[in-house]
């Protein structure tokens, strides 16, 4: 198996409870959550790591300019701090990698996928005062500043470059083909940006079937958020047959059957023939 190595089963128990914990407060910490999945995903990330993770972030936050100005100020302060002093930015080969998707590498190498690097952004500006907030273009996670009025959006992961009126139609234009919808551009949930980033680790493992291993933790720390897709249990149980876990599947594909049973009862049959099914590879 190839690094990250997830942490032991007391170490990775610990970890899950306390991200159903944060998941579940009343203002759910962004920079915790990330944390919490980078150490679900990364062994090696302990306490002592979680906390560097936080104090490098409060130290960035430091070196900004007290209360520069307007939204556009603010955009710009963090592409000079960020982006143009610090080198914080994407490129394609970090797609390649799981560490793109974890904040305390991203932190590290300075690299990472759109959302990481915004998160990164997001936290910073948080802390020095920034009206910010994240912004879920479809296919390229970017940043926003201030009001509907005023709001200005920046690309952490083109190193924070400030958006003109049109770079965000094109955006959204070449992920989808589509035009930019208003409905675009409004603030995301920190526990839909926590979502959005295990979905990014879940499309990662699943084109390294190898990998499956990351993609059972991560769709079990999206069933932890108290809003998910009802599917990602069906998910779960290929994931446990996939790895042999031919009893812990079954029981979950009747669980998942017990669901969609009431709006679609042939579904149901499937998935209780494909639990009797895995149960028979036991034998």
């Amino acid at each position: 198996m190839r690094p990250p190595y997830p942490p032991p089963p007391e170490r990775s128990a610990e970890l899950r409870r306390r991200f159903a914990e944060e998941a579940r407060s009343e203002r759910p910490d962004l920079s915790a959550l990330c944390l919490l999945l980078g150490a679900e995903a990364d062994g090696e990330l302990d306490e002592a790591g979680i906390d560097r993770a936080q104090i490098e972030l409060d130290r960035l936050a430091g070196q900004l300019p007290f209360r520069p100005g307007g939204p556009r100020s603010w955009a710009v302060s963090l592409r000079e701090l960020l982006g143009d002093r610090c080198g914080f930015r994407g490129a394609p080969a970090d797609y390649q990698r799981l560490e793109s998707s974890l904040l305390h590498e991203v932190l590290r190498r300075r690299r990472g996928l759109p959302i990481l690097l915004s998160v990164v952004w997001m936290e910073v500006a948080r802390r020095a005062g920034a009206p910010v907030y994240g912004v879920a273009l479809p296919g390229h996670f970017v940043v926003g500043f201030g009001p509907p009025e005023e709001q200005v959006l920046a690309d952490p992961f083109d190193g924070g470059r400030v958006l003109a009126g049109a770079d965000a139609e094109l955006l959204v234009a070449g992920a989808t083909g589509a035009p930019l919808d208003p409905a675009m551009l409004t603030p995301a949930a920190p526990l839909d940006v926590v979502l959005r980033i295990l979905n990014n680790v879940r499309a990662w493992a699943t084109a390294r079937p190898e990998r499956s291993d990351v993609g059972l933790w991560a769709v079990e720390l999206a069933l932890l958020l108290p809003s998910h897709p009802a599917r990602l249990r069906y998910e779960r149980a290929q994931l446990l047959v996939q790895r042999g876990d031919f009893v812990e599947g079954a029981e979950e594909l009747e669980a998942y059957a017990g669901v969609v049973v009431a709006v679609d009862e042939a579904a149901a049959d499937r998935l209780r023939q494909q639990a009797r099914a895995a149960r028979a590879r036991l034998n």
